[in-house]
This record gives structure tokens, C-alpha cells and sequence, in this order.
């Protein structure tokens, strides 16, 4: 009797760890669709939040500013919107279990551990992200962009348009702030460790204040050094994680290391 050539391969390892990345996946977007239900509960409360970084505009605080929406399901569509990116704060802890949960079994049983504070550090960082770029950031760069060209124009302003901004705006200060835990992931599965970081300060440093006078439109250097200043504290620290989370040298290896199977 023909042994079945695919009987071997459906046994795998590397159809073991498919398998419980689709599982993981799975309720991650469980949690997702949880958190946007409940998000849009309160999306009125929500859009109200993210429009009071325009009271840092003094023609908006006047009443030239207009804020409208255009489309028939324009209403609908950013309160869908809004309520996602809500939903996905509320279950970013959740979420990183189930990251957590997926990458632990390649992990030693004294790193195992760390999964507490990675899921409270990770969704930690990003809320502060956001809520740094909130209350900082926002209300400095609305003012001055709605403010530009006060008493030649009348802006007319979409508010899906706007609302669309500001989340993208608050969402890269989320992850912006997330630079430490990256750091420490990259560092254990190998691609990064901390003697490169800390050779390539001077790159990061270059980058972080780009990517700070792009987020931050205005010919204020003090808004731009709000935000490039943390990043790099944030770096930083990365470099020390990075040094906590190294890899051990070959040499060092035992049987006990964990056994990824692929």
C-alpha cells in the first residue's frame, strides 16, 4: 500500500504554527469588531472629542469656520470610521495577548514571564502616544493651519476629512510611541540587537526630526522639538530593551532553547 506523499507535510511544524496564527488572528478580530460595537455606542461623544483641538483656532472660536459634510453617507461612514479606530484602542490589550500568545512558545520559560508588562507596556505606549499628540501637538498644528490665511479666505472644513486627519495624526503618535517594544521584538528574533542601535543614534536622530517637522506643519521649532524629543527619550530606551532582550551568544545555547519548528 502507497503511503500518502502528504501526509508528512500536513503534519509539519510549519502547519502547526498556520494553523495557530489563523486561530490568533481569528479572535483578535473578534476583540476588533467588540471594541467597535462598543465604540460606536458613543460616536457622537467621540467626534465632539476630536473636534475640540479647533478651539485653538481663533476663527473657528469666531464662527468663520464652517464644519460640514458633503455626502449623503458621509455621517455614516465617519462614524464608522471613528468607532473603528476606538474599537481598536479598546482592544489593543487583547490583541497583544494574542501576539503574545503566538510568540511565547518560542520563548525560555524565564522570558515567558515579560508577557504581563509587554501587553501593559504596549498599550500603555500607545494610548500615550496618542494622548501626547492630543492634547500637545493637535491643538498647536489645528490653530495654525485653520489660522494661515485669517480674514482672506473662510474655511469651509469636511468633517470626514478631518476627523480622517486627526486619527491618522493621533494614530503615528501611537506607534510612534510604541518604539520600545518594536525594539525588543526585533532584537529577539534576531534582526536587530542593541550595539546597532546604538551605532545608528545619529540615523534615528535624522529621522525622528523629519518625520517631526512633517507632523508638526508650522515654523514653530519649539512643536517640532515636542515631538522629536520624546521620540528620541523613546529610542533610547528601545537601546536599553534591546540590551535587557539580547539574544545569548551561540556558545552559550543549550538544548533548552525553544524549539520553533521551522
Amino acid at each position: 500500500m502507497t503511503a500518502d506523499p502528504n501526509a508528512n507535510l500536513k503534519s509539519a511544524p510549519l502547519f502547526d504554527h498556520l494553523d495557530e496564527l489563523r486561530k490568533r488572528i481569528v479572535i483578535s478580530v473578534i476583540f476588533l469588531a467588540v471594541g467597535l460595537v462598543v465604540a460606536f455606542q458613543y460616536r457622537v461623544q467621540l467626534i465632539n472629542l476630536t473636534k475640540v483641538p479647533l478651539n485653538a483656532s481663533e476663527q473657528y472660536r469666531s464662527g468663520d469656520v464652517a464644519v460640514v459634510t458633503q455626502g449623503l453617507t458621509d455621517q455614516f461612514v465617519l462614524s464608522l470610521n471613528i468607532s473603528f479606530w476606538a474599537g481598536f484602542a479598546l482592544a489593543l490589550p487583547f490583541i497583544l495577548s494574542q501576539v503574545w500568545a503566538f510568540i511565547a512558545p518560542g520563548l525560555y520559560d524565564h522570558e515567558r514571564r515579560w508577557a504581563l508588562p509587554f501587553i501593559i507596556g504596549a498599550g500603555f505606549s500607545f494610548m500615550g502616544g496618542a494622548v501626547f499628540g492630543y492634547y500637545l501637538v493637535l491643538p498647536t498644528m489645528v490653530g495654525f493651519l485653520l489660522d494661515f490665511l485669517a480674514g482672506t479666505v473662510t474655511p469651509l472644513l469636511n468633517l470626514r476629512d478631518y476627523i480622517g486627519t486627526v486619527t491618522t495624526f493621533l494614530i503615528a503618535f501611537g506607534l510612534s510611541f510604541e518604539l520600545p517594544i518594536l525594539s525588543v521584538i526585533l532584537t529577539r528574533i534576531g534582526i536587530v540587537n542593541h550595539t546597532m542601535l546604538r551605532k545608528g543614534w545619529r540615523i534615528a536622530l535624522i529621522v525622528i526630526m523629519i518625520f517631526a517637522a512633517v507632523i508638526t506643519p508650522t515654523p514653530d521649532p519649539t512643536s517640532m522639538l515636542m515631538v522629536a524629543v520624546p521620540l528620541y527619550v523613546l529610542y533610547e530606551l528601545g537601546v536599553i530593551l534591546s540590551r535587557a532582550f539580547r539574544l545569548p551568544p551561540i556558545e552559550e545555547s543549550t538544548d533548552e532553547t525553544p524549539a520553533l519548528g521551522l
